[in-house]
């Protein structure tokens, strides 16, 4: 087994030891809790508990700690106005209310996606307001080693010394000159930055803001920086070396960049591993609310059952582009009900014979694995698994029983790696999908042997009767199978 990420940082796939045997320790960058979650935020959440998973899977401990951003700029403009929350919560939900409260509500949305979805609760999921001691312990250490200063205008803020730390940059391998922020500094900030591209630790109280948005600090009350509050609550959870750093490709820039650089010069090793993945388009476009042309969570659970969403949202290599079209749905539905249709036609095939259908993690297949330990390539996996289906189709129409529950359990546990198991999903009577199979094999018996005589009518008229009442009909080399429609 050789596990292979790519490294950000390196630019390259790199071969996969953890710093401590046996175990890894994973951050990846949660919600800022200003609004509804988008499409974008579960798919980086689906990537790293893909890769939470197959760790697991491979025999390590993970502990994992997925953060939430709850002040910043635009959560207290947001509730600082009477407002009309984003389209999702109805037209008339007019409201007004304090900050925390609004951040709260919006952190909720973010766990109901990310259960809805099969994401697993971290190990810890910390918030920025309750780790500001240690926030402000970092900051000191970096105006005590040389890397940071208190703005000379008594306002309170303190800046994070971009030219002091020689490496700024390297992680998205830019020069400081070359950088976004190579203009002159904004009016406001004239007398307070050595340099434009300076960044703030620490955010000096301003007039209008609300008291309870402010702590007491050695530079005057305040708030902390969005960049510093990730590297203090890693630290807290991991040390100062951990082994992978996590989170959307657009927080390369300016948010890992500054992560990385304040707590390297604070003199911590940091992330072993960058991991970043790939951002989701719009029929080739970038989304924006702008434009129009933005899908949500909640969108696409209206048009497709947790299990398809979680496919499509998957299903491509994490590092990758996702390109939505409006078909996406339902070629993933169409690519979960033949999984679904194998396992529950092999389930009713089975069930009878007194062996154990379902266990613990088996071995996936080799090419499964393979794919999985190669920088997580779940679009080769999920081949795997569909060349299972067809195999354990092909051994319940031949009557292989063997066959068919060896590529069950096989199904099952790439399943179970892939979060495919673990999404919601209403509660379902046994006896009463018993009793639906039965009728629906008798259907399907009735129209092999119409088949059989040539009778395309009554064949014809069967599928027609199974189609109206939401069963898919599949005619393949080795007879029918069916499914339900779904999503």
């Amino acid at each position: 087994m050789t596990l292979r990420f790519y490294d950000t940082a390196s630019a390259e796939v790199r071969d996969f030891v953890p710093l401590t045997p046996g175990k890894v320790s994973l951050y990846y960058c949660g919600a800022t809790v200003q609004g509804l979650p988008h499409v974008g935020h579960i798919r980086s959440a689906i990537a790293f508990d893909q890769l939470t998973r197959w760790l697991e899977y491979r025999g390590f401990r993970v502990t994992v700690v997925r953060n939430v951003t709850d002040i910043d700029d635009k959560i207290l403009a947001k509730s600082a106005l009477s407002f009309e929350p984003d389209f999702e919560e109805g037209p008339d939900d007019i409201r007004e209310e304090e900050w925390w409260a609004l951040a709260y509500r919006y952190e909720q949305a973010f766990l109901n996606a990310y259960d809805t979805l099969g994401v697993s609760r971290p190990t810890y999921e910390p918030r920025a307001t309750g780790h500001i001691p240690e926030m402000h312990a970092l900051i000191q250490r970096l105006i005590d080693r040389g890397h940071a200063y208190p703005a000379p205008d008594g306002s309170g803020d303190v800046y994070f010394d971009v030219r002091s730390w020689n490496r700024y940059g390297t992680l998205t391998r830019q020069k400081i000159d070359d950088m976004q922020g190579a203009t002159d500094v904004e009016a406001q900030f004239s007398n307070r930055k050595k340099d434009p591209r300076d960044f703030a630790l620490w955010k000096g109280h301003k007039e209008g803001e609300p008291t309870t948005a402010s702590w007491v600090s050695p530079w005057g009350a305040g708030r902390p920086g969005w960049h510093l509050e990730c590297s203090a609550m890693v630290t807290k959870y991991l040390g100062t070396e951990f082994d992978i750093h996590g989170g959307g490709l657009d927080l390369r820039f300016p948010h890992h960049e500054n992560e990385m650089a304040q707590s390297q010069a604070a003199g911590h090793a940091f992330a072993n591993f960058w991991m970043h993945n790939g951002m989701v388009t719009y029929q080739g476009e970038k989304m924006s609310k702008s434009v129009g042309n933005t899908v949500s969570p909640a969108e696409m659970l209206e048009l497709a059952s947790p299990r398809v969403v979680r496919y499509y949202l998957g299903q491509a290599q994490y590092r990758s582009v996702l390109d939505y079209q409006p078909t996406s749905l339902q070629e993933a539905a169409a690519a979960v009900e033949r999984i679904d249709g194998f396992v529950a036609r092999a389930v009713r095939t089975l069930s009878n014979d007194g062996t154990l259908l379902f266990g613990s993690y088996g071995e996936v297949p080799e090419a499964f694995a393979n794919a999985m330990d190669d920088d997580l390539n779940v679009p080769q996996a999920l081949a795997v698994l569909h060349d299972t289906v067809r195999a354990g189709n092909t051994a319940l129409t031949g009557g292989d029983n063997a066959g068919a529950r060896a590529a069950l359990h096989s199904v099952t546990d790439m399943l179970r790696v892939l979060g495919l198991n673990d999404v919601a999903a209403p509660a379902r009577d046994t006896q009463a999908d018993t009793a639906l199979g039965v009728l629906i094999e008798a259907q399907l018996g009735a129209r092999a042997a119409a088949r059989a005589t040539k009778d395309w009518a009554a064949s014809d008229a069967i599928r027609d009767t199974l189609a109206a009442a939401g069963v898919v009909v599949e005619d393949g080399p080795d007879g029918a199978s069916w499914s339900l429609k779904r999503g």
